[in-house]
């Protein structure tokens, strides 16, 4: 699509977009919308404000951007949707502003592919170059690390958070937080090992894979309690960057971890 909004479009005066942005069909751009250079909005895409859209950013046709969140204990209070640049959000995404009482921000970053039918709720925040295939399903308040793909069916309890680099499979449920660099699959997901092939194609050497399966192996086959396993990763922190940030997304835990 090159640049120019179709005549059948509907842009409020109060949307700002940049010069070369398309808009396709029967579009609609609300108020309080921007979208930056270099953008194309698919026909009968909605997307609805207070809303911030970087540069480079592919909204697939009926895809719905930036509604109000679902949430009963939203009651008009201003919130926002922010997103970064170079995505590419394909048709029938469902996108949720945030609510006041969970920070008034839905933020997704840069580069990420979300697949059709995906739904982001209010206040998740959403790291750069993820997968969400088809159908991916996130409740609200989920946060995701970068690198994370999550396949199709997926589901996010609300308030979890899966670590960087990780993966989960297909129809996966996940209501527990999932650290970095595990893979995990099931309904409840449990960990199934670590992602390494994901780590490979993303340039991991095999020294810091190796202590990334080390670590695993610590953390889910020794038996340990969590208290003890993490005494025994921070040890192995001290030789690993990798391992450090496993050891701090632990501390970070709130809905405990798969196990």
């Amino acid at each position: 699509m090159s640049g120019g909004v179709h005549p059948t479009a509907i842009v409020d005066p109060g949307a700002r977009l940049a010069a070369d942005v398309s808009v396709g069909p029967y579009a609609v751009i609300g108020a309080e919308v921007e979208i930056g250079a270099g953008c194309s909005i698919g026909a009968h895409a909605v997307i609805q404000g207070p809303a911030r859209i970087g540069r480079g950013n592919h909204i697939a046709s009926h895809a719905a951007i930036g509604g109000d969140p679902q949430d009963k204990k939203y009651h008009g209070e201003r919130s926002e949707l922010v997103i970064g640049d170079g995505n590419t959000i394909r048709e029938f995404v469902t996108i949720n502003r945030g609510t006041g009482e969970g920070g008034g921000v839905t933020r997704i970053g840069d580069d990420n592919w979300i697949m059709a039918y995906v739904h982001i709720a209010h206040d998740c925040t959403i790291g750069s170059h993820t997968i969400f295939a088809n159908n991916t399903t996130l409740a609200g308040h989920v946060e995701i690390g970068d690198f994370v793909v999550l396949g199709g069916f997926a589901g996010v309890h609300q308030f979890c958070k899966i670590g960087a680099h990780a993966f989960a499979a297909m129809y996966a449920a996940i209501n527990r937080d999932v650290p970095p660099f595990i893979y995990v699959a099931g309904q409840f997901a449990v960990p199934r090992g670590v992602n390494a092939e994901g780590l490979k194609r993303r340039g991991f050497n095999v020294k810091r894979i190796a202590a990334i399966k080390r670590a695993y192996r610590t953390l889910y086959l020794s038996h340990k309690t969590l208290a003890d396993a993490r005494s025994a990763l921070e040890e192995q922190a001290t030789a690993s960057e990798d391992v450090r940030a496993l050891v701090e997304f632990i501390d970070r835990s709130e809905r405990a971890l798969v196990r």
